[in-house]
């Protein structure tokens, strides 16, 4: 059964959620490419880090007990705007069966609070081009697209 706004609950993804999360960020085009879900052992690494660093926070929407939704936020200290920290927000996944239900808008809502009681002075992201739903969701929430984004993939 899809969610309702007054069923899901947002909280701090813990490690039994992971297989939930990795399947999310998976299923979709993009994804698919780079995303392997059959195999964890990367996964759980990478989410210990971030479960040890206070400056990295992994939310997730969920209902029912599944996973419907999942939004990394890390915090950034910087030099630049007279040393305000920001807020980088990653990851944003909504499962195809709870779009458009405003779980994506909650989920960046408290990204926001987060990065406002932590006195961060912007909260940035970045979308792939080719994610024009996106683009449009995050135009709509107040983002505005200022800057050219550039990445320089390693691996």
């Amino acid at each position: 059964m899809p969610p309702n706004q007054s069923n899901i609950q947002l909280r701090t993804a813990s490690h039994a959620d992971l297989p939930e999360i990795v399947a999310m960020l998976a299923d979709d085009p993009l994804g698919s490419q780079r995303e392997r879900d059959a195999d964890l052992t990367a996964y759980r690494a990478a989410f210990a880090a971030i479960e040890q660093d206070s400056n990295n926070h992994l939310i997730v929407a969920s209902t029912n007990d599944q996973v419907v939704g999942v939004l990394q936020v890390t915090l950034i200290p910087n030099l630049t705007y007279q040393g305000a920290w920001r807020a980088q927000i990653e990851g944003v996944r909504v499962h195809p069966n709870a779009r458009n239900k405003g779980i994506g808008k909650r989920l960046l809502a408290a990204a926001v609070d987060l990065a406002r009681e932590r006195k961060c002075g912007l909260v940035q992201l970045t979308t792939d081009k080719a994610r024009a739903e996106a683009l449009k969701f995050y135009q709509d929430f107040g983002f505005i697209a200022s800057h050219q984004g550039m990445k320089l993939h390693l691996q």
